[in-house]
């Protein structure tokens, strides 16, 4: 999954979809996996950076990271390879 490529974001979690208008507003950890899906960075790099970034364990990184895919997915904010 990718980010679309016409979402802005800015440093402070404000995100910006042009497509349908709507904006929405993410924490430190929203936007620093958003950066990282915009990078091109895999699920598995990105769960293993949260891990690492926010000492984790992996169950809790890999379903905070699915329950923050699944948000940006109902707001259409990502695409499906």
């Amino acid at each position: 999954m990718r980010v679309r490529k016409n979402i802005a974001i800015s440093e402070n979690g404000f995100i910006f979809n042009p497509l349908t208008g709507d904006s929405f507003s993410v924490n430190e950890t929203g936007v620093f996996i958003v950066q990282k899906l915009k990078d091109g960075e895999s699920d598995e790099t990105i769960i293993q950076n949260l891990k690492d970034k926010y000492d984790l364990d992996t169950s809790t990184a890999e379903k905070d990271f699915n329950d923050f895919l699944s948000m940006l997915q109902s707001y259409q904010l990502i695409a499906n390879d």
